[in-house]
């Protein structure tokens, strides 16, 4: 597991977040390169848990990257931007470290916006906790009568503003993002989000999955592109469920037979009252979360 303490040859910690360290390059001839490592580290309610799950950066950025290739190709939309550097190997070449080969992306450095882009197409979460209460999601009001689960007519886009880490990322509205980072940019992000999300959710669902809802992150490179970064589609960042389960389930729980950290989300809201430090997890929950990871990994992308 990477964390903050890992010395990588020819490269310089610079940060770590809830699963991603970030290194800048000791060597001049690589300046405007990052390395984004993603570790086995699990979060859940703004905390990092403990053990890890067992090749979950593998996993993660085997997926991003799968994810970055289709997207940027023409097949179902215009090509997509992302922060994969020109000289990135899957196998690492010469510049990604052995210790990480796997899990670590070449990137380009970019002017990340601050603002992460989540877009649902299925009200669940935090969206269906705010909904029970005033019948909206982030301020954008919604049909009356649906239930957890339900499909919203139309996906939506609900930004959050990027906490430091330990803080709760907050759910903010469009005319706040527009505060952050102008009009321009805002219309943009949005729309962006919306056009991944659309072909993203076709591709799932044509292989028997549901992308019920998903965040984006965004930068601006040297050329002034926005550009796709961090993570894309992962089980870390998307909420992913079986499309026969959702249409055949009676409950919540059948309908949103999910393959990603939900199994987490779900054993921590029941043993913990988000106070002082979580408990660990058992060993059950850490090797069902890691089966769901590779079985949405083998799922789509046949691997």
């Amino acid at each position: 597991m990477t964390d903050a303490s890992t010395s990588l040859p020819g490269w310089n910690h610079v940060y770590s977040g809830k699963v991603r360290d970030l290194y800048e390059p000791l060597d001049p001839a690589l300046t405007g390169r990052m390395l984004v490592v993603a570790s086995d580290r699990v979060s859940a309610f703004d905390h990092v848990l403990s053990p890890g799950i067992p090749d979950k950066g593998v996993l993660l950025t085997t997926l991003s990257l799968w994810w970055f290739d289709l997207l940027a190709s023409t097949e179902g939309g215009r090509s997509i931007p992302n922060h994969l550097a020109p000289d990135h190997t899957i196998d690492g070449g010469e510049l990604i470290p052995a210790e990480v080969v796997g899990r670590a992306m070449l990137v380009k450095s970019l002017d990340m916006q601050p603002v992460e882009c989540v877009v649902r197409g299925y009200l669940t979460g935090s969206g269906w906790a705010e909904y029970t209460a005033s019948g909206t999601v982030c301020g954008i009001r919604l049909p009356d009568g649906l239930s957890n689960g339900d499909r919203l007519p139309a996906p939506i886009f609900t930004p959050a503003y990027k906490a430091p880490l330990g803080e709760h990322d907050e759910n903010i509205s469009f005319d706040q993002t527009v505060e952050l980072v102008g009009a321009e940019k805002a219309e943009l992000l949005r729309d962006l989000s919306l056009e991944i999300y659309d072909r993203a959710a076709r591709t799932a669902e044509a292989k028997g999955l549901i992308l019920a809802d998903t965040k984006f992150e965004f930068g601006v490179d040297d050329d002034g592109v926005m550009t796709l970064a961090d993570e894309v589609l992962t089980s870390d960042s998307s909420r992913y469920w079986d499309a026969a389960a959702w249409r055949s389930g009676t409950s919540p729980a059948e309908r949103m037979a999910s393959f990603d950290k939900q199994i987490v989300r779900d054993w921590l809201a029941a043993n913990w009252d988000k106070r002082g430090t979580p408990p660990e997890l058992p060993s059950g929950i850490v090797e069902r979360t890691a089966d769901r990871y590779r079985e949405l990994l083998e799922r789509l992308t046949g691997a």
